[in-house]
């Protein structure tokens, strides 16, 4: 994706024809005050349009992309090198490391896939995230790379470092991944590069959405060098998703960030969220957001 340099470009997101996006809710604008410029062109105020307008139109939102992998590439060969180098989590490496073909492993949305044109259309249609529309959206195949992850991962592939993504994406939408993925320029060696959602692991009980198993899967047969992602339960299993457990998980690996694990900016959406609001996504909308506004600092 191109370095995004002007502010207008937010216009053209939010007022361009599109479909829906991930599970944002939109604020209720008050009654007695004027309305808003875009509400006069069919937007209602809604709690994300900054988080999505920052991820579209900041050219420091694609800065961070591109200073990530580019410092990843550069310690990526040193990493191969180092035997005993491995950036799986204890509880993951279930197989020795050992003589295995190294690897790096990508989640895709948000760390390798932009969703944000999905995002925008939530905030256009002051809708909530829902598995049709996204659905919808991963199969026009039109979600763009993010900058600096065609040139890491090409690299990688250059080395003979095989490049893994491993998405929450369901198992069924496998083909128009992969097929999304190399439309942008990225590496796929095969269906197997891609694991999904529902990808059966022998031998291991899939947690709702977490990644241990494929994980685990992917430790029988490689040496792990990095992985990315936008959420820590791209890198370890989350237990407890609350603040105290968010940060338990990750108090192991601390050291690991920025040199095995590299941890990317989502703003828009994420397991954060619902950590606000005991992950009771059946609450009413202005209840979850009441507990967001509860949960915010003042000093």
């Amino acid at each position: 994706m191109p370095l995004r340099l002007s502010a207008s470009l937010l216009a053209l997101a939010l007022l361009a024809g599109c479909a829906s996006a991930p599970r944002h809710p939109a604020a209720v604008a008050t009654p007695a005050a004027p309305a808003p410029a875009a509400t006069a062109v069919g937007v209602a105020a809604n709690d994300n349009l900054n988080a999505v307008a920052w991820s579209q139109t900041a050219i420091e939102h694609d800065l961070i992309y591109l200073q990530t992998y580019r410092d990843a590439q550069t310690r990526l060969l040193a990493a191969m090198k180092d035997r005993q180098w491995d950036a799986l989590a204890k509880d993951d490496r279930v197989a020795p490391a050992g003589g295995l073909k190294p690897a790096v492993v990508l989640d895709i949305d948000e760390t390798v896939l932009d969703n944000s044109p999905y995002q925008a259309r939530l905030v256009r249609s002051a809708g909530e995230y829902n598995e049709a529309d996204w659905a919808e959206w991963c199969r026009q195949e039109s979600a763009r790379a993010l900058p600096g992850v065609v040139e890491f991962t090409r690299f990688a592939a250059k080395h003979d470092i095989a490049v893994l993504y491993v998405s929450n994406r369901a198992k069924d939408l496998d083909q128009v991944t992969l097929a999304n993925l190399r439309k942008v320029g990225l590496p796929v060696s095969g269906p197997e590069a891609f694991l999904g959602l529902g990808t059966f692991v022998e031998g291991c009980e899939q947690i709702g959405t977490e990644k241990g198993c494929r994980r685990q899967l992917i430790s029988r047969k490689y040496r792990v060098l990095m992985q990315f992602g936008d959420q820590i339960g791209d890198f370890v299993t989350v237990l407890a998703n609350n603040a105290a457990g968010r940060q338990r998980a990750m108090a192991p690996y601390l050291d690991w960030i920025g040199s095995r694990w590299f941890v990317l900016p989502n703003t828009t959406y994420g397991s954060w969220e619902p950590a606000l609001f005991n992950n009771d996504w059946s609450a009413p909308l202005e209840q979850r957001r009441r507990q967001k506004i509860d949960a915010l600092r003042y000093e």
